[in-house]
This record gives structure tokens, C-alpha cells and sequence, in this order.
């Protein structure tokens, strides 16, 4: 194009945008620069290096080469510097003032996906066809323009963030306005490429197999009276196992054995109990005596509690900071979209008046909500659809500032708790067990309580969780399915925020007379030493409003069979001490701390034949409590319940189900049947 023309096209008005003409013009012009490029090099091809050196000095062609090498290159140099700006912003994304480098999403998932064109690669003949073929229009099109910061920096959905990403593009301005892809440079001199269209990639979901965490433990061997009389332990209110355990069986394999805890899965349901007369007694325990099923001549002794449940005029403010992990592991469907659901429902329950503040963790921490009122609700549930998943775990640093906010707007008056929403996945800054439960006790000491939700599997750390909601005086929940999240956050929300009963501790001593031998089903975790029981300063487990907790000792009376072998050197009555009250099986006492209060009470209670008679209510509640220990045991290999099987369990849980209202004793008994047929372990 001469001088002239160039002008003319200058001056004038711009034609309209022309899609094929643009990819003509770009391919032309590279296969020029192509051939001219091989020209240059085939024509110092065969001489000496003196002479090739000589030769590029003096030869004007070899200048004009150069020239046109600094336009291209500076060409590819802009479309270089374009290519980092799209690359800078995208990983620089702004999450409400907390900036997160290298998350893999875009905060916003509501508008709509964008499609890009990826660019192709033909093969250098089928270009310069291309170019032959193609003549070169007679206006060239517009120059698009590059796409001003503003632009650039608006919302983006996953779909289109994640194709700048990953084909390496940014987006143009055409004059139309509409976002264009354009081609980027690259550092090859010959390389070419051409603009095709093409499917958007599918969304990346974490997916992970094989490291779920949980803690080792051996279960309760079978104690002698005549050595150990006294058994200590923690009550525990966590449901966490049974869901699990739900999970891993509705998937057609059998739960590892140390997922499930069999005071978990006895304490999922929940129980027909008297309820306490008096405030002044949080609970009422309730003992009965029963035959055990899968062991004749032994007993079973159930020691079930309920709490009171609160009025809604009754409940406290509530000062709540959701903690809540958006890092790369939680990308998953059962996992971040599930849990901002499950928070969803919580904000439904609470009052008006409550306050919520959101704390964010991935790769760095971060607060995404300042404590804000419920009656505010759509700022709050705004700020959670917001949130999306990427980068590593910074778990600890969440924690700290979701504490810091907790104290900032502490009510003396309200429950102040943190709920810890995760997969547990800690592997950014403290990752020690140890070191958390130290700091969460610490915290709870001020008054700031700590529950967790998990989610998702593959990559649990069920262990983190445990520990951390045994040390902060709060619960720990596993959320697989909405109506799980229902059932925790909307059904019991008040046993999950509202604690009538601190460190409640049990202690059982039996009566040597009447009892040889005894073993605690389930409570692992829970033990305690026999002097923590009078000890205040030891933390045990938190009974919320309407909790129930049932404990069961396998107990075998003297004439019974027994299971350990009687001692050769055994102490008589006389050094026993045995008291004479050969009607009694044990004596059942019980430490609690109202929430206010730093003294426990203590409440006692004999067990004897007189536990042997009660209501039909009481028989079908403790019946299908031992159902339930029945199925967590043959889970966990069966070590006690000889040939006691699934069958069984079934026929003793469809004999107690009860009125089940909300189908969870029916879906028990599918788990069973599901038992049955389930594999040892996950396919690959």
C-alpha cells in the first residue's frame, strides 16, 4: 500500500469489523515475515563464517531484514505485555479488600460464562496456502483496542476466568464493544497461529481418594471389677462418625473401622427421655438394666441423659463468626456449594438481633463480613454467594482472625461462638494438632466457643476437627446431604448454639459383690482419669439445649460367664471392702457446671434390680440404642458380639423404631441391609 492510500485509509471512517478478514490479514503477515526470514538465512547458507560475517555487514537486504524483524518484534513485544496484564489481573483478584494470589476462581459465579477462543496451530503449508489463496482486502479492518484496566476488572465468571487461564489469552475490545479474543505472542520466530473456535472447558473439581484422617483407637477392653472398679469418662454429644459412616455405605463400601465411634452413632438419634423437673437440673439421667442380645447371661446398663430445650423467647443473642475454608480442596460439589447452602439455613433460624461476621481462608486469610445484623440478611447471604474455591489451606491464620473478630464484638450476654466450616485440610502455616488445641483452649477460656461443620471426603481430617471441637467447647458435625445440614443447623440448631450443661463428667463405680467384669461400649476418645472426676479444671463434653446422651456398659454378674480368668491370688471381701448392698450393680455419679458458673455440681444415683423394671417407652428407646451399638460393633470387626449379626440388628431395630417422624431410624435400617452387600474397600 502506497503512501497515498495509507493516508486516505487514515483519514476516513473506519469500515465495520470483519472476522475473516482479520485472521487473513494476521496469517498473511506472518508468512511473510516467515519468508522472509528463510530468505535472509538461505543466503549466507554455504560460506565461511568470515564471509557470512562480512557478508550480513554489507548487505543492504540483511538491514531491510533487520527492520522488518524490529516491527514484528515489536509487535510480539506488545502482544507479549497485553498477555501479562490479563495474566496479572486475573491472579491478583480483590476478595472484598483481602487480595488472594493464585485462586483458581473468580468471586463471582452470577454472570454469565463467556466464550474464548483458544488459538490453533496448522502446519506451515497449509498457512501459506492460506496466505496465496486469501487476497488482502481493499480497506484494512479497524485496529481493536486493548481493553482498559476498568474493563478488564470486571466480574468474571469461573468458566471465563478459567479459559484466560488456561489458553493464555486476554480479551479485546472491538469497535461493536464486544469482548474479542485476541492472539498471543509467542517465542518461537517461526511459530503461527490461527483463531478458531472452540468448546469451553469443563470446570476443574477437586477430587481426592484414600487420605481421610482419623484417629487411632483401640476399643474399651473388658475390665475385673476386683482390679479397676471405677470407670471415668466424658459424655459426648459429636454425630460426625454416623454420617460418615452413612456416607461411606450408601457408596457401596464399608467404613474404615477407626471412622466410626459407637457413642457417635448411639447419640445421632435422638431419644425419648423424661425431661429434667427443674432448671436448676439441666438433664435428668435415666438408667435401665436390660439382657444383652448377643451375649446371654451378661447385661447391658444403659445411662441415657436429655437436656431441657429452650423457648425461643428464652435463647440468648448470638454473636456468630463463620469461618469458612475456600481453598483449592474445597472445590468439590459436596463441599463449597454444600456448605454455603448449609449456612444458608443457619441464617434462616436465627433471630433478627443475631450477628454474623465472615472470615474466609485459602491461601491467605481474610474477613469478608464485618458483624452484621441478621435483619441485614441479604448483605450477609450476598457475601456468601460471593465465595468460591481455590488456593492452599491457611487454616490456622483463619482461625486467629475469625477469634479476633469474635473478641472485637464479644456480648457477655450472647453466645459467642466460631463455627469452623472445612474439610480439615490444614497444610498452610500451624498444621499441629497440638498447637491448635492449645490456642482454641486458650480462646474458650474467654468465652468464645468453637464448633465445627465438616464436608466432603477423600481428604477428611476428621482427627483436626475432633480435636478442635473437644478443646473449644462445641460440637462437631460431618455434612453430607442438605438434609443432614437441615437436621444440624435447622432442627437441633439449639443443641448446636445453645449449651445448658458444661463439662458434664460420669463416673461408674461397680459393686465387686454383684459384678465381675465390665466394659464401656464406645467413648474411646472420652476417657478420663479417675481424679480428672473431682477435678474442675478439667475440660469434658457440653450438653446443648434438647441433647440427648446415652452411655452402655456391657456388664458381666458374678455367676455370668466371664470373659477374663478369675485371679489365682484373689483379695477377699474382707480387703475389697465390699459394702453390703448386694441388691446394687454400681453407683452412678454425675459432675456438671452450669454456663455460668466455674464450681460443678454433682448429682448420684445407685443402679440396681430396681433399674430391671420400667416403661415400655424406656424399653424401646434402650432396645434400639442397643441395636445401634450392636451395628457399630460388627462394623469395627465384632470382637464381642460373637454370632450376633446384621440380621439381627435389623429385627431388633424394625421392632424399635418408634413413631420416626423424620424417617432417620428408617434410613438406619437401610444402612444395615446396605452393610450387607458393601466392599471391604473402594475400587480404584
Amino acid at each position: 500500500m502506497d503512501k497515498e492510500t495509507l493516508r486516505a485509509v487514515l483519514h476516513g471512517a473506519p469500515p465495520p469489523p470483519n472476522d475473516a478478514a482479520k485472521r487473513r490479514a494476521i496469517n498473511a503477515a506472518i508468512a511473510a515475515f516467515e519468508t522472509e526470514y528463510k530468505k535472509n538465512q538461505d543466503q549466507h547458507q554455504g560460506r565461511s563464517w568470515f564471509g557470512r560475517l562480512m557478508g550480513k555487514v554489507n548487505s543492504s537486504q540483511w538491514r531491510r531484514s533487520m527492520n522488518s524483524k524490529m516491527v514484528y518484534g515489536g509487535m510480539a513485544t506488545a502482544m507479549v505485555a497485553v498477555l501479562a496484564v490479563g495474566f496479572t489481573l486475573h491472579f491478583a483478584t480483590d476478595y472484598n479488600g483481602a487480595k488472594r494470589l493464585g485462586d483458581v476462581a473468580s468471586l463471582g459465579e452470577d454472570v454469565q460464562e463467556e466464550k474464548t477462543a483458544p488459538m490453533s496451530r496448522p502446519e506451515p503449508a497449509e498457512l501459506r496456502a492460506n496466505a496465496t489463496q486469501s487476497s488482502p482486502p481493499a480497506t484494512p479492518p479497524p485496529i481493536a483496542k486493548v481493553l482498559r484496566p476498568e474493563t478488564l476488572a470486571l466480574k468474571r465468571s469461573p468458566t471465563a476466568e478459567r479459559d484466560r487461564t488456561v489458553s493464555g489469552m486476554v480479551r479485546q475490545q472491538s469497535a461493536s464493544g464486544e469482548l474479542a479474543p485476541a492472539p498471543a505472542a509467542s517465542s518461537a520466530p517461526t511459530a503461527a497461529f490461527r483463531i478458531a473456535e472452540s468448546e469451553p472447558m469443563p470446570p476443574r473439581v477437586y477430587q481426592d481418594t484414600g487420605r481421610d484422617r482419623f484417629e487411632n483407637v483401640t476399643d474399651n477392653p473388658v475390665k475385673l471389677v476386683s482390679e479397676n472398679p471405677i470407670s471415668t469418662f466424658s459424655i459426648d454429644v459429636d454425630t460426625a462418625s454416623y454420617s460418615f459412616v452413612r456416607r461411606q455405605l450408601s457408596q457401596g463400601v464399608l467404613p474404615q473401622k477407626d471412622a466410626v465411634r459407637i457413642e457417635e452413632m448411639i447419640n445421632y438419634f435422638d431419644y425419648d427421655y423424661p425431661l429434667p423437673e427443674s432448671r436448676d437440673m439441666p438433664f435428668r439421667p435415666t438408667v435401665a438394666v436390660t439382657a444383652s442380645p448377643w451375649a446371654e447371661g451378661r447385661k447391658l446398663v444403659h445411662i441415657g441423659i436429655k437436656g431441657f430445650d429452650m423457648a425461643p423467647a428464652e435463647k440468648p443473642r448470638s454473636n456468630l463468626v463463620f469461618l469458612l475454608d475456600v481453598s483449592g480442596s474445597m472445590n468439590s460439589p459436596d463441599k463449597l456449594p454444600l456448605l454455603k447452602t448449609s449456612m444458608r439455613m443457619l441464617v434462616d433460624t436465627l433471630a433478627p438481633e443475631d450477628t454474623i461476621a465472615i472470615v474466609v481462608y485459602a491461601g491467605a486469610a481474610g474477613t469478608v463480613l464485618e458483624p452484621t445484623a441478621v435483619k441485614d440478611k441479604a448483605k450477609i447471604l450476598q457475601a456468601l454467594d460471593r465465595l468460591s474455591a481455590g488456593g492452599s489451606t491457611a487454616g490456622a491464620e483463619g482461625i486467629r482472625q475469625a477469634y479476633q473478630l469474635a473478641e472485637a464484638s464479644f456480648d457477655k450476654d450472647a453466645v459467642n461462638r466460631v463455627i469452623l466450616a472445612t474439610d480439615g485440610d490444614f497444610n498452610v502455616g500451624i498444621t499441629s494438632s497440638e498447637e491448635l488445641k492449645d490456642f482454641v483452649e486458650r480462646k474458650r477460656d474467654t468465652g468464645i466457643y468453637l464448633s465445627v461443620l465438616g464436608f466432603g471426603q477423600g481428604n477428611l481430617n476428621d482427627r483436626m476437627m475432633q480435636a478442635l471441637a473437644q478443646n473449644g467447647n462445641g460440637v462437631a458435625a460431618y455434612i453430607d446431604t442438605l438434609s443432614e445440614a437441615r437436621k444440624v443447623l435447622v432442627e437441633e440448631a439449639g443443641g448446636t448454639l445453645f449449651t445448658i450443661a458444661k463439662d458434664v463428667k460420669i463416673q461408674v463405680e461397680f459393686n465387686p459383690a454383684t459384678v465381675a467384669e465390665y466394659r464401656l461400649i464406645g467413648y474411646e476418645t472420652r476417657a478420663l482419669n479417675r481424679e480428672d472426676f473431682r477435678n474442675d479444671a478439667v475440660d469434658a463434653g457440653d450438653i446443648g439445649a434438647g441433647h440427648t446422651v446415652t452411655a452402655i456398659y456391657e456388664i458381666t454378674p458374678t455367676d455370668g460367664p466371664r470373659l477374663v480368668a478369675e485371679r489365682r491370688y484373689a483379695p477377699t471381701a474382707e480387703q475389697q471392702k465390699t459394702p453390703p448392698l448386694d441388691g446394687e450393680f454400681a453407683f452412678l455419679k454425675i459432675r456438671y457446671k452450669l454456663p455460668d458458673e466455674d464450681t460443678s455440681r454433682l448429682f448420684t444415683q445407685p443402679i440396681g434390680a430396681a433399674n430391671e423394671t420400667f416403661s415400655d417407652t424406656i424399653r424401646r428407646e434402650t432396645n434400639w440404642a442397643t441395636s445401634v451399638a450392636a451395628f457399630g460393633q460388627i462394623l469395627k470387626g465384632g470382637r464381642y458380639t460373637g454370632a450376633f449379626g446384621y440380621d439381627d440388628v435389623i429385627a431388633l431395630a424394625q421392632a424399635n423404631k418408634g413413631g420416626d417422624p423424620f424417617g432417620y431410624r428408617t434410613e438406619f435400617v437401610q444402612l444395615v441391609r446396605l452393610a450387607k452387600s458393601a466392599a471391604p474397600m473402594r475400587a480404584n
